[in-house]
């Protein structure tokens, strides 16, 4: 089986839907706001690689 090389907005996503989960079932305190800001952060740098990969943002050939 053949397995598929995964991009950097979908490992990000995986990491942030794991993150959440696991924040989930933290108590309130440091462990888990430092988590959540992790997630955060992921969540952030996949809208900015979305954005720079939109095709208004290339340069013209």
């Amino acid at each position: 089986m053949q397995s598929r090389i995964l991009t950097l907005s979908e490992r990000l996503s995986q990491f942030a839907r794991r993150g959440r989960d696991q924040a989930e079932r933290l108590r309130p305190g440091k462990d888990r706001n430092d988590l959540l800001q992790k997630v955060r952060q992921a969540e952030v740098a996949i809208h900015i690689n979305q954005w720079v990969s939109s095709p208004g943002l290339r340069a013209p050939t």
